[in-house]
């Protein structure tokens, strides 16, 4: 497509993808060869050889891979600001510095700012739809800052509501917040509403009241669960006894529960948002889907937040697969076996990446696949330059081993193109990129430059070396003393 067809695209025009490998992940499954036809915001058709209205812009996906929208169901996305700043983290240093220290000090531009750049980020790796995860709204002005953030950028986003320096039965009951959560389209809209906080196992089980809120208002709650030293067992009994874990709850890590709260997720018709990049990393626990597979908890994947990782979704079904397979593998060799089958596939990590994460969301109905009446939330995988991508023998394994984000080539959202030929459409990431950099320059000139420099390279604690009772003398200046005898 040229400029002028892009823009006639976006005010309605309708577009067709030719001769793709469609993965509808819908019954429909993988089509060789096929076809997708968006007329305004919708899926049309899907097939072979459509016949396109008159006037369509034709896209030649030949070579390419035609699949939904990914879908992120839990990102911070307010903290993108600060990108790369905990590298070297563990979540201790994490809670540290957001939830002790630094975390007061982000004002409501701030906030903007990084879901600006977030948003942007998100439609150039090809995901379309984000939950922001925004535990950073300590004010409705930074909840106001958060929402018109989201708005304003490309993208189809859930902001998930939340206080971390805040009592949630508190904010979530107050007028202020009431008055805000109007406005919201939670239905399948480009902006929806849900409820974020975390269940601290108090016995007086405070939070109580903010389920209550949610339930009141019809929101759906993301909570923080099965986190290693913040959230536990304890947390999901309090939810269980008190009759508020419900098929709208998303349990996001759960990565160190007992089988007796898997299985009352499983009873609740609950799901898990598995961010395996940062469970591997900060150390949540182990990436749980080998736990959520055996107990038929649906699964969707996160990528949590760019003060480590990136919102690459790739990287999150690559690190999930590898991370399920090694868990398989590990308990097999200290049984003394060999897996000979795996037992996850990459189809089904896909899926977990895509109408997964819709049905997380609740937005199945709207999008995820690529069925007909569905919103038109569509990726183009295709990089002509890459030899990475060709041949294309097993499209599943393509997307999750062999794809980044810089082989997506177009990502209509809403059937709208903001991305075509590997370019960014419509999109200001100078002026992004400058409010950044602005919240920067604030946060590391109110921490001081010994906190910012503390918090780029945390103490490295020391480590022993193993005794070894060997003496490797030709290795270790073997060479150097067999040339002095020479000499």
């Amino acid at each position: 497509m040229n400029p002028d067809q892009i823009a006639a695209v976006n005010d309605g025009r309708p577009v067709v993808f030719r001769n793709a490998t469609v993965l509808t992940m819908d019954e429909a499954g993988l089509i060789d060869g096929g076809d997708v036809l968006v007329v305004g915001e919708t899926i049309a058709e899907v097939g072979r050889d459509i016949a396109a209205p008159d006037g369509a812009v034709e896209i030649d996906a030949a070579g390419g891979i035609v699949m939904p929208g990914m879908v992120d169901t839990h990102r911070h996305m307010w903290q993108t600001a600060l990108r790369g700043l905990g590298a070297d983290w563990t979540l201790s240093q994490y809670f540290v510095f957001y939830y002790l220290t630094w975390g007061k000090i982000f004002r409501p531009e701030d906030v903007h700012a990084g879901n600006v750049l977030s948003a942007i980020e998100a439609v150039d790796s090809g995901v379309t739809t984000t939950l922001d995860w925004s535990h950073g709204l300590q004010t409705i002005e930074h909840g106001e800052a958060a929402a018109d953030a989201l708005r304003a950028s490309p993208g189809r986003f859930v902001l998930a509501y939340g206080n971390l320096l805040g009592a949630p039965w508190e904010w979530a009951n107050s007028p202020e917040f009431r008055r805000f959560a109007g406005g919201f389209d939670s239905s399948g809209g480009k902006l929806g509403l849900q409820l974020a906080f975390d269940v601290t196992a108090d016995p007086e089980f405070p939070e109580k009241a903010a389920f209550e809120a949610a339930r009141e208002l019809g929101l759906r709650v993301t909570t923080h669960a099965g986190v290693w030293g913040a959230t536990n067992d304890q947390s999901i009994a309090l939810m269980w006894e008190n009759g508020f874990m419900t098929p709208d709850v998303t349990y996001v890590h759960a990565a160190t529960l007992s089988q007796d709260s898997y299985q009352r997720i499983a009873a609740t018709g609950g799901a898990v948002s598995v961010s395996t990049e940062s469970e591997q990393s900060a150390g949540q626990g182990y990436p749980p889907t080998w736990e959520i597979r055996r107990h038929g908890i649906p699964v969707s994947l996160s990528m949590d937040t760019s003060v480590w990782w990136s919102a690459d979704l790739f990287s999150a079904m690559r690190a999930t697969l590898s991370a399920d397979r090694s868990r398989e593998h590990l308990e097999a060799h200290a049984r003394g076996e060999t897996v000979v089958h795996n037992q996850l596939r990459a189809e089904e990590v896909v899926r977990w990446a895509t109408i997964g994460g819709a049905k997380v969301l609740g937005l199945d109905s709207a999008i995820g696949s690529l069925t007909p009446g569905k919103k038109a939330d569509i990726v183009l995988i295709k990089n002509d330059d890459s030899p990475a991508m060709y041949p294309l023998l097993h499209p599943y394994g393509s997307v999750v081993y062999q794809a980044g984000r810089g082989d997506v080539h177009t990502v209509l959202v809403n059937g709208r193109v903001v991305k075509h030929d590997h370019r960014l459409v419509g999109v200001d990431l100078t002026a992004a990129k400058e409010a950044v950099g602005r919240t920067v320059e604030y946060a590391r000139s109110t921490m001081g430059e010994d906190a910012w420099q503390e918090s780029l390279t945390p103490e490295l604690p020391t480590a022993e070396r193993v005794p070894n009772p060997y003496t490797y003398t030709d290795y270790d200046g073997g060479e150097d003393r067999h040339r002095a005898q020479q000499d």
